[in-house]
């Protein structure tokens, strides 16, 4: 199977010279992955060869193809000349919904509407998420300080996106790394169901900025508070107070910003050091 990443030469400079004692770099690998389902092609999308079953599962689910992991009776994991597939057997009444909407569509990894097609669909309402748990601004600091740590592919390379799911009884539960921001959310989808969890559980972390098709995602998800390092932009604030999700997001160690649904988070005094 291809591998996750691989050794690049570099050379690394410093002020005006090279540095002799430059080493090889670790780099992610980037890999064209097919979904198909009953034996036609639907997506073809960019995104880091690893926890595949996650990521057909999830991208299957979050992009309403099927109900839950159980309408797929059958994955299997391809290698193909130039990449690969994920080849899906659906169950009676999904493969009937996926036939009445068979497209086929390619996308780069930073593609998150892929395949949508009209603005009136990609524009489509969020699902409604629950009343889900409320947590504290410190259990916000403590996870996203928790979560570096468990981002082994991003450590070695420096160029992965994660998405993790954090509950207050067991703190980080899941992590999945991809090179796609949208791919990442999607593992984390998969994983979930096959562990029979849901974001519901409690909130999900992202490393990246939250743009609208994160939070349908999320959203699809049934995640209630999603916690990001980086701004959102103004049509994922729409649809995160459309579907109830409490957005949280610029969280560093010094801070975070609260823009929607407040109320899932409690009021606390912090000392700043």
């Amino acid at each position: 199977m291809t591998p996750t990443f691989r050794q690049a030469e570099r050379i690394i400079w410093r002020g005006d010279a090279p540095d002799p004692a430059t080493e090889p770099r670790r780099v992610p690998e980037e890999t064209p992955i097919a979904l198909s389902y009953e034996s036609a092609s639907y997506a073809v999308m960019m995104a880091t060869p690893s926890d595949l079953e996650d990521f057909a599962i999830g991208f299957s689910l979050n992009e309403r193809i099927v109900g839950s992991a159980a309408d797929i009776e059958e994955l299997d994991v391809v290698a193909a000349e130039n990449g690969i597939v994920l080849r899906m057997a659906l169950a009676d009444g999904a493969a009937e919904a996926f036939w009445s909407r068979r497209r086929r569509i390619a996308g780069p990894s930073g593609c998150g509407l892929c395949g949508i097609e009209s603005l009136s669909e990609a524009l489509a309402p969020p699902r409604r998420v629950g009343p889900g748990p409320r947590i504290s601004g410190a259990e916000i600091f403590a996870a996203m300080a928790a979560l570096p740590a468990l981002q082994p592919m991003n450590r070695m390379t420096g160029a992965l996106h994660a998405a993790a799911l954090w509950t207050p009884d067991e703190g980080i539960v899941l992590v999945r790394e991809d090179v796609g921001r949208h791919n990442a959310l999607d593992k984390l989808t998969g994983a979930a169901a096959r562990a029979a969890r849901n974001g519901a559980d409690g909130v999900v972390l992202l490393t990246s900025r939250v743009s609208v098709e994160m939070v349908q995602k999320a959203a699809s998800f049934g995640a209630t508070i999603v916690v990001a390092v980086s701004a959102p932009t103004a049509l994922a604030l729409r649809a995160a107070h459309e579907a109830g999700i409490t957005l949280i997001a610029v969280a560093r160690h010094d801070g975070f910003e609260l823009f929607t649904h407040p109320d899932r988070v409690r009021r606390w005094r912090r000392t700043v050091e």
